[in-house]
């Protein structure tokens, strides 16, 4: 699979402080990828290192298989890219035409030539002369993705898009993101701390923690991690496997003591079956983590990301 971001051992250091330590990530084609961490771990940091804002302090990241120490090679690569860091760069006493003119201009595009289709794609088709100070904070967001969008990327990365949106314009920012990624084939790059709405849009996720990441994984897995059983530790895992087995149950085996359990059962019912089996039952724990939980247990502490 082609990758589009690969950053490796990346650190960015302001003096005694550092943002980004050891630093590695993958993003492949075609990918969501939820960038997922509590306020000041890093995030903002490795996207304006990426966009060409900051200067790793050292290591490495490729964008489309090209290194930034590439200096002319790299500027090509970034112009298939869009982004919005932070908060979108709008001109407040402008119209939604008048700033995607402004951004066309600053990319250098030949004509305006798109203008009216990004900004149907992003549902703002029809605000004629209203300035952007009059935009409610949803529409500034679609109009920071239509601005990230001229000059036609294959790779957009989205700052904390959905950051004090009312629950309306979640929706349509997320039914945004997935139009771009379906319909149009954009790898997006979404830094969020909004886990819940995460889960509804990411096909692969990175856990940031301290300038570091903590773990990169696909939905799918994530799905599995969070998955509804219960954990067992019992005296021999091989006579759990052979029950299990008998009764047609999901399993999974931990280590030698431990497993986690894949259905609701009686609790009475399975006591007698491992006793039979002369294998003791020492602990049940129900498990059924959300995101939020799982990101918690990945980095400690409260929820309060």
């Amino acid at each position: 699979m082609e990758k589009v971001l690969e950053v490796t051992g990346l650190t960015k250091s302001y003096k005694k402080f550092t943002a980004l330590n050891e630093f590695n990530m993958t993003i492949e084609k075609g990918a969501i990828y939820g960038f997922v961490g509590k306020n000041g771990a890093g995030k903002t940091t490795l996207i304006r290192v990426i966009c060409g804002l900051q200067n790793p302090t050292k290591g490495e990241y490729r964008l489309f298989g090209r290194s930034y120490k590439d200096k002319k090679d790299i500027l090509t690569e970034r112009r298939r890219m869009g982004a919005i860091v932070e908060s979108p760069a709008l001109f407040m006493d402008m119209t939604a035409v008048d700033n995607m003119k402004q951004q066309y201009l600053n990319l250098g595009l030949p004509s305006y030539e798109g203008i009216e289709e990004l900004l149907s794609l992003v549902g703002l088709a029809d605000t004629g002369r209203k300035k952007v100070k009059n935009f409610s904070l949803g529409m500034r967001q679609r109009l920071g993705i239509a601005v990230a969008l001229c000059g036609n990327p294959d790779f957009v990365i989205l700052d904390e898009p959905i950051n004090g949106l009312d629950p309306q314009g979640i929706i349509e920012i997320r039914e945004l993101i997935l139009k771009l990624n379906r319909e149009h084939g954009i790898t997006v790059l979404i830094s969020s701390h909004i886990l819940g709405e995460l889960s509804k849009l990411a096909t692969h996720y990175g856990f940031i923690e301290g300038g570091k990441m903590i773990k990169e994984m696909t939905a799918k897995e994530l799905e599995e991690a969070c998955r509804k059983s219960v954990r067992m530790k019992v005296s021999d895992t091989k006579v759990l496997a052979r029950i299990m087995e008998h009764l047609a149950v999901e399993y999974k085996i931990i280590d030698d003591n431990t497993a986690d359990v894949y259905t609701a059962m009686n609790f009475s019912d399975l006591a007698m079956e491992f006793a039979r089996e002369k294998c003791n039952i020492i602990t049940m724990e129900e498990r059924d983590e959300d995101l939020e939980s799982f990101f918690m247990s990945l980095v400690g502490g409260t929820r309060n990301v």
